[in-house]
């Protein structure tokens, strides 16, 4: 459910929600007394939530349900960010929103409801692969021509980039999305590891490694000059 008194803003997260088919908006309100009452007939899992509206905000609303949604606050103005993160809501969104942020935002909530697998303690975390919220979840949900695919990153083989886009590889097969390979790498599991400036790898799928390759299976994949001692340290570890 949408709530925001600004008809604008309102379409255009329509216009994002429309995009994902994991989606279904149930209804746009345009202040918190139209928002109780959807919320007392329908079951609402997301909440796009402005803060400043007339009358009651965001969050004051949001602080008077008992057992809200996950929430992701929408605002023109930073100074809320401190208070609403205090609600421990998924995000908090500043307009004018772009679809990029949005989709972040989105993934947050995928991730969140999504079940957590078990993380071993001995794998230690690669030197070149910052930790990131998708360090426990078992998938993301990539752009690839005009939908969203599920890919579980137990299946991944390898990640290329191709210029602006990145084939993953995966056990099924590879998925295609726009995206730079440097930007998402921040969005995989510590177990994943940059070994090219083209590359990415499933560290859990290698066979094999020499000082100039990593293997999986039958496939060879190139060290990155750059790459190399700061790879060959984490797999001989």
């Amino acid at each position: 459910m949408v709530v925001d008194d600004e008809p604008l803003a309102i379409g255009l997260l329509e216009k994002h929600i429309q995009q994902f088919s994991q989606l279904d908006l149930v209804a746009s309100c345009w202040n918190a007394v139209q928002a109780l009452e959807i919320l007392n007939q329908e079951k609402i899992d997301l909440l796009f939530l402005d803060i400043q509206m007339p009358g009651l905000t965001g969050l004051e609303f949001a602080q008077s349900l008992q057992n809200p949604p996950e929430i992701i606050f929408t605002t023109a103005y930073r100074d809320y960010a401190v208070e609403s993160y205090e609600l421990n809501v998924i995000d908090y969104l500043i307009k004018p929103i772009t679809f990029n942020r949005f989709f972040k935002a989105v993934n947050k909530y995928f991730d969140k409801i999504a079940p957590q697998p078990s993380v071993s303690p001995s794998v230690a975390p690669p030197v070149n692969t910052p930790t990131t919220s998708s360090e426990e979840n078992s998938f993301i949900y990539v752009n690839t021509n005009r939908k969203y695919t599920k890919v579980l990153f137990e299946e991944v083989l390898y990640i290329e980039s191709l210029k602006d886009y990145i084939q993953i590889h995966t056990e099924r097969e590879p998925v295609m999305t726009k995206e730079k390979i440097s930007e998402f790498t921040s969005q995989l599991p510590s177990y994943f590891l940059r070994i090219h400036r083209s590359y990415i790898v499933n560290t859990k799928k290698i066979t094999a490694f020499t000082q100039h390759d990593v293997e999986i299976n039958q496939l060879e994949i190139p060290i990155g000059i750059s790459y190399k001692q700061e790879v060959l340290n984490y797999l001989k570890k």
